[in-house]
């Protein structure tokens, strides 16, 4: 869904239902523009070993996600399943239509409400969590350990200035990056916008990647990916304001626009490197094996044949209770 449409996906701007009366518009106090940390060698050797941090700096007024910045804030200390538990909500006070191949859409009589209706929703999206970090974990640590940004920064740094002498390679030294990055702060390190800098657990796969992957592939499966989105909308440069766009945009593409701007806004705050975003296919399978189970709890009560959705590959496939077939 990212070459469709705006940038940004209408999960980040469109208003989120919390209840009869209440409506959150989804303005956002970002980190301050041009503040950044761990540019000099001391305040880097802080950040890396985990000790204490100032709080952030942010700017003076909420506004609409305009900036990469106001991305990577988004994005900095949000419950992990926030922005998909946000779509469900959107999505279900829209009205947007399930899934066809559910049980009970078209019952005249009958409607889903714990099973197929918006308690299984909200109940699947947030529940894919746990099984999703265990494995990225298992990724991170058992699998890749790969040095954060912000740590192959200060190899980079230590090459460039005698300090020490690690397999940087040369066009990283020589990059444009490098060099703005140099003339600016003295140094190569790379600046941060967390205050803390990374987490202190390796950096691949992303964590919020994994878990965009499977909160949406789960979302895909319960909603009609087809569906267009009502008014769609963008912000202005400023933030401001939200104009409308002339686009069709499908509730599918939409939820893949939201994955994979989540771990881009982790990109943005340096904090993590685009290939890590290959979390957001590892992601994908824990939850395609996650509505097999779910498929088969059902298979009895409803003989249901399982949820069918669209891989972000553009792979037809349906969850099955024996294991993910293509369709």
């Amino acid at each position: 869904g990212d070459a469709v449409g705006p940038y940004l996906s209408q999960f980040l701007l469109a208003t989120v239902p919390r209840g009869e009366g209440l409506r959150e518009e989804r303005r956002y106090r970002p980190l301050a523009p041009g503040v950044d940390y761990a540019t000099d060698e001391e305040a880097w050797l802080a950040t890396v070993s985990g000790e204490p941090t100032a709080a952030p700096a942010f700017a003076s007024a909420p506004r609409y996600i305009a900036t990469g910045r106001d991305l990577a804030s988004y994005v900095h200390r949000d419950a992990p399943f926030q922005a998909y538990l946000d779509a469900a909500l959107i999505l279900l006070g829209l009205g947007a239509p399930l899934s066809p191949d559910l049980p009970l859409v078209d019952d005249a009589v009958r409607a889903g409400f714990v099973d197929f209706g918006p308690h299984d929703v909200l109940d699947a999206v947030t529940g894919v969590l746990v099984a999703v970090q265990r494995a990225n974990w298992c990724q991170k640590w058992l699998g890749h350990r790969r040095l954060r940004p912000e740590e192959y920064a200060g190899l980079v740094h230590a090459t460039a200035t005698g300090r020490g002498t690690h397999p940087v390679p040369e066009s990283v030294r020589a990059s444009t990056a490098a060099r703005r990055i140099r003339e600016r702060d003295g140094g190569y390190l790379l600046p941060q916008a967390y205050p803390e800098g990374a987490p202190l657990h390796p950096s691949y796969p992303a964590g919020h990647a994994g878990i965009a992957g499977a909160c949406v592939t789960v979302l895909k499966a319960f909603f009609d990916e087809s569906w267009a989105f009502p008014d769609p909308v963008e912000p202005d440069a400023t933030g401001e304001r939200l104009d409308p766009v002339d686009a069709t945009l499908t509730v599918g593409g939409e939820l893949e626009k939201l994955a994979s701007k989540a771990s881009l806004g982790r990109d943005w705050a340096g904090i993590h490197y685009r290939s890590d975003a290959a979390g957001l296919r590892l992601g994908e399978s824990v939850a395609l094996a996650y509505l097999c189970d779910r498929a088969r709890a059902y298979e009895d009560a409803y003989g249901f044949a399982g949820f069918e959705l669209t891989t972000f590959d553009g792979t037809g496939v349906r969850t099955a209770p024996d294991g993910v077939e293509s369709v």
